[in-house]
């Protein structure tokens, strides 16, 4: 019997049964393989988007700056393979830290702090800008101008330029002198 199936039967009892078909227990694989497929592409989606995970270290004793980016993202594509970034820099090449204003796509404004460095490169301490206000990032920028003290080897980096600057321009004083005093010895 296709419709029902017989169970149980006797002179006393009939017990009828029907289980789902084939086709009904498709649907259920079928609609929960693809709730299982909407659901990982929408965390493939999330995690694709979702900010690192950033630590900086500052190490006045090994005069290193560590900066790590962790992205779950990677680390769940190469199945925990990759997904950790370390950029190591010299810490006596740090000359300053400031503030860089980004503009973020329907956002509005951002904000960054750069590491500025001797060689000339500026370095990001986070890879993605700060929304909303300034005043976090001034706040982490002044604490680490103080923590580093670069606000007095800039003092101390200015008096030594100007030191070699007047010097040369002693220099060029006396030597320009020097000339003038020959074109008038050669006038007499």
């Amino acid at each position: 019997m296709g419709y029902m199936m017989v169970e149980e039967h006797s002179s006393t009892l009939l017990h009828l049964k029907r289980s789902p078909g084939i086709r009904s227990w498709s649907l259920l694989v079928d609609s929960f393989l693809w709730k299982l497929f909407y659901v990982t592409g929408c965390l493939f989606v999330a995690m694709q988007n979702m900010e690192e995970w950033e630590e900086a270290v500052f190490d006045k004793t090994k005069n290193l700056i560590e900066l790590k980016t962790i992205s779950l993202y990677t680390l769940v594509l190469t199945l925990w393979r990759k997904g950790q970034e370390k950029v190591v820099l010299d810490l006596t090449h740090l000359r300053d830290v400031c503030i860089q204003e980004e503009k973020v796509r329907y956002l509005g404004k951002g904000y960054l702090l750069m590491l500025r460095l001797a060689t000339g490169f500026s370095y990001p301490l986070t890879q993605s800008a700060t929304l909303g206000g300034r005043s976090d990032v001034e706040a982490l920028a002044a604490l680490l101008k103080r923590f580093l003290g670069l606000e007095e080897l800039q003092r101390r980096m200015q008096q030594e330029e100007e030191a070699e600057y007047g010097e040369e321009e002693e220099e060029e004083d006396d030597s320009l002198d020097s000339s003038d005093s020959e074109d008038e010895a050669d006038k007499l």
